[in-house]
């Protein structure tokens, strides 16, 4: 399985972009899935979660700015970030948890800082920059 992320780019505060998030097969998206980030110097970090039933969560850092999605037809995941700022500079991957583990977690204890998640598959990642 191979997982390819596009969409990131530079923008200033305030604007939006969407990432995608290319799986190579049909049963991905099916799957517990989120997205993640990770700042130079900082640990990744996740940022939302869908589980296989479509329930969403996410960081409070950006609730209420970004919308996360799917497409299981397409095979594509989506996160809609709205109203960005300098802090929401990083790397964003997209990864699948075909266990569950990932999305039951969140959606118990919430998306604590500096957790780290045992995820299936991970994409390379899309860097975005978004300058003041």
């Amino acid at each position: 399985v191979t997982m390819v992320e596009s969409g990131g780019g530079s923008v200033q505060a305030g604007e939006s972009l969407r990432l995608s998030c290319a799986a190579s097969t049909w049963a991905v998206t099916k799957y517990c899935m989120g997205w993640f980030r990770q700042s130079p110097g900082q640990t990744r970090e996740a940022v939302a979660s869908i589980a296989s039933d479509g329930t969403v969560g996410y960081a409070d850092s950006v609730k209420g700015r970004f919308t996360i999605s799917k497409d299981t037809v397409g095979n594509i995941l989506y996160l809609q970030m709205n109203n960005l700022n300098p802090e929401d500079t990083a790397m964003y991957y997209c990864a699948a948890d075909f266990g569950g583990k990932f999305c039951d977690t969140v959606s118990v204890r919430g998306f604590v800082k500096g957790a780290t998640y045992d995820m299936t598959y991970w994409g390379g990642g899309t860097t975005v920059t978004v300058s003041s």
